[in-house]
């Protein structure tokens, strides 16, 4: 297959490329690629050398994302791509995300294919996500116009650093959307992403304007480096202003990977404390991930507290969600997309 011709761009006046995809803003000379690895200044067009391939397809339950509030109990087809536009030192997914696209066999497929492969496998929704979809936004934006045309919906796993320009186009497409927040400073976005914080939370509260797109934000609590009391709260206070009381948060444990291979896992009395913080400062949804913790984990009616929906590690085991997504006992509508 060859490269696809890519949208993102603008000519700079030597001659160059410069990518509006993301904040990175990169600026690419003929046969130079960007930090994310796949796209690409050929012969003086921009290409993405992800757009129809993917490095593998797999149906997840639709909590794996994370998402709480969205057509739970229901599976998703999942796929992804190589490269990123982040450079996290401690990225779970450093298989795909550090690889080039050169060095994984990927699997070519159209988004007529894609869709066909949710339908067989009973998906009623498509995730794009194990690397971040920004940088493949055209071939995630096929696939989605494909999907919606089927009425199949479309969930967008990210971490929320793309640029001001491209955001109206890519997130019309979608249905939902989990945004990876990695933390709530500056100096950790800097040192340990390879980038910053100000275009996540823009993206964060240009979402929570927008309101079509179903968003909830999930926060990988690393001990030692972005695990403290006091940024929870600065976190979960910034959602509930910024954001909405109603938006889950979702704070899940670390596991030593990359090139943070000697930092402990996350104790799960860490991530017990970021949730009673965020409930605390008024949040309605806080969610603990990648830990066995029915509690922290069961969907409750912020009318009257009771469990709505029972979970265990990303299964579903009981939904009493009434009609309309309503309490069953108070009748409370909890938020969502059921």
């Amino acid at each position: 297959m060859t490269a696809h011709r890519a949208r993102f761009f603008e000519r700079a006046a030597d001659g160059r490329l410069r990518c509006t995809l993301c904040p990175r803003d990169c600026i690419l000379a003929d046969g130079q690629a960007g930090f994310c690895f796949v796209r690409m200044n050929e012969g003086g067009e921009m290409v993405s050398l992800a757009h129809g391939r993917s490095t593998g397809f797999a149906a997840d339950p639709v909590e794996k994302k994370p998402l709480y509030h969205f057509l739970p109990g229901t599976q998703v087809l999942s796929f992804g791509t190589v490269g990123c536009n982040l450079g996290c030192r401690f990225c779970q997914n450093w298989s795909t995300s550090k690889a080039r696209e050169s060095g994984r066999a990927m699997i070519e497929a159209t988004a007529e294919q894609v869709v066909d492969l949710a339908e067989a496998n009973g998906c009623p929704s498509i995730a794009f996500t194990y690397n971040d979809p920004v940088i493949w936004a055209e071939w995630a934006i096929d696939v989605a116009r494909e999907a919606r045309r089927r009425g199949v919906r479309t969930v967008f796993v990210t971490s929320g650093y793309v640029a001001e320009r491209a955001r109206e186009e890519i997130f019309s497409w979608m249905d939902a959307v989990n945004v990876d927040l990695k933390a709530f400073t500056e100096p950790f976005y800097a040192k340990v992403t390879l980038s910053h914080l100000g275009p996540v939370l823009e993206t964060l509260e240009w979402l929570a304007r927008q309101g079509r797109t179903w968003t909830e934000v999930t926060n990988l609590l690393i001990p030692g480096l972005n695990d403290d009391p006091a940024e929870a709260r600065r976190l979960s206070e910034w959602i509930g202003s910024h954001m909405g009381q109603d938006v889950p948060l979702h704070f899940s444990a670390f596991h030593p990977a990359w090139k943070m291979t000697d930092v402990p896992r996350t104790p799960p009395e860490t991530l017990t404390r970021a949730r009673r913080i965020a409930r605390e400062v008024g949040l309605r949804h806080v969610y603990t991930g990648n830990v066995r913790d029915p509690e922290g984990q069961s969907t409750l009616c912020p009318g009257c507290g009771a469990t709505v929906i029972e979970r265990g590690w990303n299964e579903v085991s009981r939904n009493r969600l009434g009609p309309g997504g309503s309490c069953p006992g108070c009748g409370e509508r909890i938020a969502g997309r059921f």
